[in-house]
């Protein structure tokens, strides 16, 4: 089977999988998931694997994840994991069961920040006037 690669993105960070029969490593760019040092993001990276069960140490998945913060790479990561374990199985009971637990992990999240706007700190506030 060649190695396909699958994309991922949230907000602005873009995560890139290559999946490949293996013993169950997952390299979050080129650093294995266990080393990771943060436990929410290795548990969002993690949801997938969890969710597939034993067929997870059938293959090796690669990631090379950039751009945005932390949290926005992880989300990414665990996006792009997904779409490539429902291609690589081919298994429909796995696209729902992902689905089911969180749609997101499949579809993606579109939302992004709000742009700055002038007269004002930030997207929606402004300056305080003190007349009136």
């Amino acid at each position: 089977m060649e190695n396909k690669m699958y994309f991922g993105s949230r907000k602005t960070a873009r995560a890139f999988t290559v999946i490949k029969p293996g013993t169950g490593k997952v390299r979050i760019n080129n650093f294995l998931l266990e080393s990771i040092q943060n436990d929410q993001q290795r548990s969002i990276i993690s949801t997938p694997l969890q969710l597939l069960g034993d067929d997870r140490y059938k293959v090796d998945i690669a990631v090379k994840v950039k751009g945005g913060g932390t949290s926005g790479q992880a989300y990414a990561s665990a996006i792009s994991i997904s779409k490539a374990l429902v291609s690589y199985f081919k298994s429909d009971e796995l696209k729902k069961r992902l689905l089911d637990y969180d749609r997101h992990l499949l579809v993606g999240d579109k939302r992004q920040k709000e742009s700055k706007k002038p007269g004002g700190p930030g997207a929606r506030r402004k300056e305080q006037k003190s007349y009136r």
